[in-house]
Formats: C-alpha cells, sequence, structure tokens
C-alpha cells in the first residue's frame, strides 16, 4: 500500500480521537463549527485520558446531517451522537471515560442476575409483585426479535425525531455505536451503576439480538432505535425484564408494573431510558 494511503483524511482535529491517528479513514459529509472534549481534570476520572474522548458541534443539528454520518461510520471509524446540552454541558468535559476493551469483560447475562440478586435481597412483597411473573428470579436475557426494518433506516427515522429538540452532534471513535457510551465517559447511569462498560455490554447485546442502535443521550437519558423489536406479550415481559435490570427507573417513570411496560414496548422501534 502507498504510503499516502495511509495519512488520515478527517477534517480538522478528528484524527486526535483515534490512538493510531486515524490512518486510512475517510468522512466526506461537511461538519458544522465544532472542537474535541478532553475530560475536566478536575472530574473524578477512571482512567488517565491520553487523547479527547469526542467532538461535539458548537450548535444542534439535523437529523438528515446524522444519518449521512452515520451511513459513513464503517469508513470514518466515527459514531454520530445527538447530545442535549441543555442537561449536560458536554463541551465541560464533565466526562468519565472507560477503556473499550472492558466492554468485552462483561457478560451481559451475569450484569443482568448480580443487579435481579442484589434487589431480591431486599425487596418487600410488593415490590417483587411488581416484577410478575418473575418476582424474585431474574429471567435471563430474552430470545432474539425478526427485524422489522433495515436497523440503519430505522436509527435514521429515530434521529430525525430527535433531532427536532435542538440537539448537538457528538462524533465518537468507536466500531460501534454501544461502545460510545463508554468511550466518551457518559455518566447518566451512574447513580445505578459505577461502571459504563458493562451497560455498553448489554447495549452490544440489544444491537445483535434486537438491531438496536444509539442514537442520543442526555445528562441521564439514552435514546436507542430498535428495528427488531419484541411484538407478542410474552416476548416483550422477558425484554422488559432486561429494560428494569439495566435502569430500574422505568418503573417508576412510567405504569409501575413490568407487565405494564412490556405492553409499552411491545413493536416499539425506539427504546428511551432515564435513570435519576
Amino acid at each position: 500500500m502507498d504510503d499516502l494511503d495511509l495519512r488520515p483524511r478527517l477534517p480538522g482535529n478528528l484524527p486526535q480521537l483515534f490512538a493510531d491517528g486515524a490512518a486510512g479513514r475517510v468522512l466526506t459529509t461537511p461538519l458544522p463549527p465544532g472542537d474535541l472534549v478532553w475530560p475536566d481534570p478536575g472530574y473524578p476520572q477512571r482512567q488517565i485520558q491520553l487523547r479527547p474522548a469526542f467532538w461535539v458541534s458548537d450548535e444542534p443539528v439535523t437529523g438528515e446531517l446524522w444519518a449521512r454520518l452515520r451511513a459513513e461510520h464503517e469508513r470514518s471509524g466515527l459514531w454520530p451522537l445527538l447530545l442535549d446540552e441543555s442537561d449536560q454541558p458536554w463541551a465541560a468535559g464533565q466526562i468519565a471515560p472507560e477503556p473499550v476493551e472492558d466492554i468485552g469483560n462483561y457478560a451481559p447475562i451475569a450484569f443482568m442476575s448480580e443487579v435481579w440478586t442484589d434487589w431480591a435481597e431486599q425487596a418487600t412483597a410488593e415490590e417483587a409483585h411488581d416484577l410478575a411473573p418473575f418476582g424474585l428470579e431474574c429471567p435471563g436475557p430474552a430470545p432474539r426479535g425478526a427485524a422489522m426494518d433495515d436497523p440503519g433506516a430505522v436509527a435514521d427515522r429515530h434521529a430525525r425525531s430527535l433531532a427536532g429538540r435542538g440537539l448537538s452532534l457528538g462524533l465518537v471513535a468507536v466500531e460501534r455505536g454501544a461502545d460510545a457510551l463508554t468511550a466518551a465517559g457518559w455518566q447518566g447511569a451512574l447513580n445505578h451503576n459505577e461502571w459504563t462498560a458493562p451497560l455498553s455490554a448489554v447495549v452490544r447485546s440489544w444491537e445483535d439480538r434486537f438491531a438496536a442502535r444509539v442514537v442520543g443521550m442526555g445528562f441521564n437519558t439514552l435514546e436507542l432505535s430498535v428495528a427488531a423489536p419484541p411484538v407478542t406479550a410474552r416476548h416483550a415481559l422477558q425484554v422488559a425484564a432486561e429494560h428494569w435490570a439495566f435502569c430500574p427507573d422505568i418503573l417508576f417513570q412510567g405504569p409501575g408494573t413490568l407487565a405494564g411496560y412490556a405492553e409499552e414496548i411491545r413493536g416499539k422501534t425506539w427504546w428511551s431510558f432515564w435513570w435519576d
């Protein structure tokens, strides 16, 4: 290969996001003004960050731009995110990136079982009833869903809907969207789980089983598109159980029972999470 082919072909300072300088990476979609975000050294960190965590735009962007960047991810290595600046000043660097390599150390079923067991040890009879039909027994991961549409097309539609809120654009150097949570140092679920890598492991599993895609995040929110959602009541219940282990606040935000929440996500092509 000619040496010229190894030179980074990403605009501006984006090559700094990559450990290898982004050799061979290409991005043809024009970007709005923005800058790299480094972790604030005064904010508690998980590791010494030797390069910026992500890039963020100065102003809100359109869903169409997000879609074009998603389509270029395979060549650019940059996963786009819609970031809610109203809740989290991303540019301030109040983030705690973790090594993406750590994600592979976590098994989603182990994470789910641990959350369930810790809760079961102190759950009241009423609380156990809220998680019927499973109660104190963790059901484990649900079977995969059947694709209803192309995952990219579903993600693009959700991005267009979210962009109407006036969200900024983030770009993270990761091989898959699930890893963006960890690489960007997102702290949205800190009150539920100290580390972000296990959550990325769960989302990786959802990418594989339900064709989920990470579209956006806020201070304590996460938005996923889903091209293969559960469509039967039984399947939706199993998926709802996974959602509860991932984000227990779903029951407090909505119907109050697992069965009620399962009906809300049945056939739904996007999943929204919020942590207290």
